[in-house]
């Protein structure tokens, strides 16, 4: 079953947020113009509007994530290198910001992101088509990335459980990649090798706990959540179309293995760990704790029921643990 085309607004002319998972790029969500029940006072919003742009680049023997965070009333950012073969973090960087000078997350994916600090710097760029750069420089860790692909992008918009009101959700197949990374005293070639992006925009609870899987190749790629937001956002990109899938079961094994399976019998997965990059923050006032598994993914999809099943084996990406009190 294909996706429907997204809409121009998150938000209707009757003020209430257009629930659903579509294919195409969004506008801004505009939630200011929310009305009952989902309408929120405008210091609600501000302390509750929670904005991210996440992108991953993968090779045979590297994997980066790279992040900017504005939680309104401050803003973050993190990065990091993971070297697939030395099963080891590489490079990484961490900083808090401060709220209005350091960072800004842009309205839609296409207005980018940009974290800057003395000595840290990271900008995420459009080029007004279907490519982004990305660029990073943090001492001797730097990245120099190009990504682009013209397949279906992924836009969720839905309720948020956990006293949170709505949230959207931009999440592209796999793009490909060129570019060069250096961390560790070495460079590293992405060309070749996929990227990935996540761009979110809601009005978030107080806590807020997800299981997040992400893996892409040039022809496969899975966006799989439970927590905050349902099964809101889960969907496979398969032999060019993008797919919706059901609820997802996961189940932690005590060596580190993720099993994963969903609901309407169109996926059942293994997580293989290679290694994990922790990153934990705490303030007086909020905290959060990040478990982001690098790893490869084994097992079987299919595009509806009842159609054969395509194996996975040694599908690259991240099953991420999150929880956060913001």
């Amino acid at each position: 079953m294909n996706l429907p085309p997204a809409p121009p607004d998150a938000v209707g002319p009757d003020g209430l947020a257009r629930f659903g998972r579509y294919q195409g790029l969004a506008g801004a969500p505009g939630w200011a113009r929310l009305a009952a029940p989902q309408a929120r006072s405008g210091l609600w919003r501000r302390l509750h509007h929670k904005r991210w742009h996440f992108v991953a680049l993968v090779t045979d023997e590297l994997f980066c994530g790279v992040a900017i965070v504005d939680v309104g009333w401050s803003n973050t950012c993190f990065a990091y290198a993971f070297d697939r073969r030395e099963r080891r973090v590489v490079a990484a960087i961490s900083p808090l910001g401060v709220a209005g000078l350091t960072a800004v997350v842009g309205a839609t994916v296409a207005d980018g992101a940009r974290f800057a600090l003395p000595g840290r710097r990271i900008a995420i760029a459009s080029d007004g088509a279907d490519g982004h750069h990305l660029l990073l420089r943090a001492g001797r860790f730097r990245i120099d990335a190009d990504y682009a692909g013209a397949g279906p992008r992924l836009l969720a918009i839905g309720p948020v459980l956990d006293g949170g009101s709505v949230h959207s959700t931009q999440k592209s197949p796999g793009l490909a990649l060129a570019g060069q990374v250096e961390a560790g005293g070495r460079r590293y070639r992405l060309d070749g090798g996929v990227a990935s992006y996540d761009f979110s925009n809601g009005l978030l609870g107080r806590r807020t706990a997800w299981r997040w899987i992400s893996a892409h190749s040039a022809r496969l790629g899975l966006n799989l959540q439970n927590g905050y937001f349902g099964d809101a956002e889960n969907a496979l990109w398969f032999e060019g179309e993008l797919l919706p899938l059901g609820a997802l079961q996961v189940d932690v094994e005590p060596g580190g293995c993720w099993t994963m399976r969903t609901n309407d019998g169109l996926l059942d997965l293994r997580f293989t760990p290679e290694g994990t990059r922790c990153d934990d923050k705490q303030l007086l006032v909020a905290s959060s704790r990040m478990r982001q598994h690098v790893g490869r993914f084994d097992g079987w999809v299919r595009p509806e029921v009842g159609a054969a099943r395509h194996p996975v084996a040694g599908l690259a990406g991240l099953a991420e643990d999150y929880r956060a009190r913001w």
